[in-house]
């Protein structure tokens, strides 16, 4: 089984760290191919970053879903473009957002969700209510770190991170956690012991419900809105995507 995970960011160090963490949890047989977006900004901090990624995180969808991948997880807890990507894809396509936020809900009556920085929180937000999963969640709440302050060894991303989840518990009555950035792939083992409760990390939620799909042979519906893009025409830096097939 071969999964296609992309990193919609243009750090090809996060993307490294995201691969290894999702290659911890595959199962025997598992194949992770991993990729970093060749066109997009170096992280993805609210709605500007995301919808520039775009381009970048589709034609890299569309090029792994014709070299024949399983299953694809985007791997930004925004699940930046994922209704497009499933369009433009006919195997799973898995958001780690979506992902963390229905595995939360198997372990905890009420999850909390510990961000980045407080931009990504009506992003997040809009999400759980699109997914219907909003009345769920006790809070989102951010630890005021920049995505790229995960990849520093010694910054205080961790510390700030625990703190939310020490609040998140106490005083929003949550009784799991989602962690909110796919940079905190390593971070959830250490904190779920550390506090007691379960921690739900989405890349590794995603990859385990990525291979479910792949096994058992479920595709991505073609019958309403993910239906394959029309033949079209796209001009300027989106020529790449213009269609004339039927």
């Amino acid at each position: 089984m071969r999964i296609h995970l992309i990193n919609p960011n243009a750090t090809a160090s996060m993307t490294e760290k995201i691969a290894a963490g999702a290659r911890e949890v595959a199962a025997a047989g598992t194949i992770i191919e991993s990729a970093t977006s060749a066109s997009a900004p170096v992280s993805i901090e609210g709605y500007f970053d995301g919808a520039l990624a775009l381009p970048g995180l589709l034609s890299a969808i569309a090029k792994a879903d014709a070299d024949g991948a399983d299953a694809h997880v985007i791997a930004c807890f925004d699940d930046t473009g994922l209704d497009a990507a499933r369009s433009v894809a006919s195997a799973p396509v898995i958001g780690i957002g979506e992902a963390a936020y229905h595995m939360a809900t198997l372990v905890g009556g009420r999850f909390s969700v510990v961000t980045t920085l407080a931009r990504s929180i009506p992003v997040l937000e809009q999400n759980l209510v699109r997914y219907g999963l909003a009345f769920r969640c006790a809070s989102v709440r951010a630890a005021g770190v920049p995505v790229l302050e995960l990849e520093k060894p010694n910054s205080p991303a961790r510390g700030r991170i625990s703190d939310e989840i020490a609040a998140a518990i106490s005083e929003d009555r949550a009784d799991a956690i989602v962690l909110g950035c796919a940079g905190m792939v390593d971070l959830a083992a250490s904190l779920a012991e550390e506090h007691g409760i379960p921690v739900v990390e989405g890349v590794a939620a995603a990859v385990k419900l990525a291979e479910s799909l792949a096994a058992l042979g479920l595709k991505t519906s073609k019958a309403g809105g993910w239906a394959a893009p029309t033949a079209k025409t796209y001009t300027g830096d989106l020529a790449a995507f213009s269609r004339t097939d039927p």
